[in-house]
């Protein structure tokens, strides 16, 4: 991904403000303590650059998933020959945001998720839009969430989004955590991850303003 400006993070056209909520959800008991889901939606300075900003999610790691613990580096996984997905793993409060929320924002906000192995200019099994579920309640949800936005036309094309078992999750360089926040003048970032950015905190706030007080 360095060196590719405009488009390279790109996600489809969508209204993000009447985006439909899924319509089954994962409820989790508040003693249950914070959750977490690994999710692949490209480069994942753009997708950790959104939920940092997510109310409710407490923590963002980029990482590497679906590959082998030996191919689970930059090196190796740029090159495209490996099977890992470049992901971000969000820790969530469940009490505060829903595993749910968390996927309407995954699918409308950060990525697009009808272009297969491909986010714009950046092409390859490891921009693959994909979520790596940790449980069947996980798979269940998201499957039928995708179902649903299919069968709703939301998107012009099918989404491609894979749905794969977790056995792993490997923590990205050091150099690659908090890069859109580190590094917010980087043209990438600003051509790419800043404008999702931007697009998300005027959601948050056209909802609010909306919100029964």
């Amino acid at each position: 991904m360095f060196g590719i400006l405009p488009t390279a993070c790109s996600r489809a056209a969508v209204d993000v403000k009447n985006f439909p909520a899924p319509t089954q959800d994962i409820t989790t008991a508040p003693s249950a303590g914070p959750q977490s889901v690994v999710l692949g939606g490209g480069c994942f300075w753009c997708t950790e650059g959104v939920f940092e900003n997510v109310a409710g999610v407490t923590d963002v790691v980029s990482g590497y998933a679906g590959g082998t613990d030996a191919s689970a580096n930059y090196d190796a996984v740029s090159s495209g020959s490996t099977d890992h997905a470049e992901v971000i793993r969000v820790t969530y409060d469940p009490t505060k945001v829903t595993f749910g929320n968390v996927l309407k924002l995954f699918f409308s906000v950060a990525h697009d998720p009808t272009t297969l192995n491909r986010q714009g200019a950046d092409r390859g099994r490891q921009y693959r839009s994909a979520i790596f579920f940790a449980s069947d309640e996980q798979k269940r949800v998201a499957d039928a969430y995708i179902k649903q936005l299919d069968a709703a036309k939301v998107f012009d094309s099918p989404i491609v989004t894979t749905l794969e078992p977790l056995t792993k999750f490997h923590i990205a360089e050091g150099y690659h955590q908090d890069y859109a926040k580190q590094h917010p003048d980087n043209p990438y970032i600003v051509h790419n991850a800043l404008p999702k950015i931007e697009k998300l905190k005027k959601l948050t706030e056209s909802h609010a303003t909306t919100q029964p007080k």
